[in-house]
């Protein structure tokens, strides 16, 4: 089946041990019904289509397409595969640097980033990866920089995440990086996921996330959300939720794995880069609605946690939306 007009191509690959739930999370996402005619058309390839493949856990796959559709994908998915010992067939690597050459984004999943280190595309560039393989990774491929702590890494045409469910995170990053936040925060509404983990946020936290449905604070986010203009102090959050100070930053770190000062700077971003996608507001009344303060403050905070400066993301996100049509 061709693409429509505006879709863009993503090649999810399968061979051989191929993490099953790896590829399968980036299938969900790309391929999500009803997100209009311009979302993503995914596909699975393999070396061999329509020849079962033994994925991990005693599943198989049949891929419907050939690896000759990466001469066609604008992004490719690259899943991890067990064991990392074993070296990547060469026509593997070989249609990847292809791909990659003639300009196709390429992303891998946990230890996926073996087979793209393999591929010589990490040689002197930054690359996530699961803190259990980091070292595995460092000596087999000195070239790569491999970060040990966050939960991907995004340069570009090249990107990598850290353990499996940190693929959904860089993939929810691929698709605000093609749609834009609003779009991202349905998708992640949809799977029922947190709807943005910047790629610097630690893989560790001190505890497992915990379930807040029908806890206190479950109540307490929802309204943060809605009134991030006001008043967040963690006086005034601890006040609502009937806590003391210091009960009320420890339940909040333990659900979060944020303080809460953290956690409202990073709500307010995500509201400030949703209207300077979706209006035309000047910053300065961007940065008062977001609860941001100042054009200053909000200039501020772009440059600590995105890199770049408000209308600097403004800017490129428009041109994103007017050459891809959408």
């Amino acid at each position: 089946m061709a693409a429509r007009r505006g879709q863009r191509i993503v090649a999810v690959l399968a061979y051989d041990g191929v993490n099953a739930f790896e590829l399968g999370l980036a299938v969900e996402v790309f391929g999500l019904p009803d997100m209009g005619s311009d979302w993503y058309r995914v596909v699975v390839c393999s070396e061999r289509p329509t020849e079962p493949i033994r994925a991990n856990n005693g599943i198989k796959i049949v891929a419907v397409t050939g690896w000759q559709t990466l001469a066609r994908a604008h992004t490719i998915i690259v899943p991890g595969w067990q064991p990392i010992t074993k070296a990547p067939p060469a026509a593997l690597l070989g249609v990847l640097r292809r791909a990659h050459r003639r300009g196709a984004r390429v992303a891998s999943i946990c230890a996926g980033v073996f087979i793209l280190a393999a591929a010589g595309l990490l040689d002197g560039r930054r690359a996530a990866a699961h803190w259990a393989q980091t070292e595995a990774l460092s000596r087999r491929y000195p070239s790569v920089r491999v970060d040990p702590n966050v939960l991907y890494v995004d340069d570009g045409d090249i990107m990598s995440s850290a353990g499996r469910a940190a693929g959904l995170d860089l993939c929810l990053n691929i698709v605000r990086r093609d749609y834009g936040v609003a779009v991202a925060n349905r998708v992640a509404q949809r799977l029922v996921i947190a709807p943005h983990r910047e790629g610097g946020q630690a893989q560790f936290i001190p505890q497992p996330v915990r379930t807040i449905e029908n806890e206190a604070l479950a109540p307490l986010f929802e309204w943060a959300q809605q009134h991030l203009d006001q008043d967040l102090s963690i006086a005034r959050l601890a006040a609502r939720t009937r806590m003391s100070r210091r009960t009320f930053i420890r339940r909040f770190k333990e659900a979060t794995g944020q303080s809460p000062g953290e956690w409202v700077v990073r709500a307010r971003i995500s509201q400030a880069r949703e209207l300077l996608e979706t209006t035309s507001k000047p910053i300065e009344i961007i940065a008062t609605e977001a609860g941001l303060g100042s054009a200053g403050a909000m200039r501020h905070h772009f440059r600590s946690l995105l890199g770049t400066s408000p209308a600097r993301y403004r800017s490129t996100f428009r041109a994103n939306r007017r050459q891809d049509g959408t």
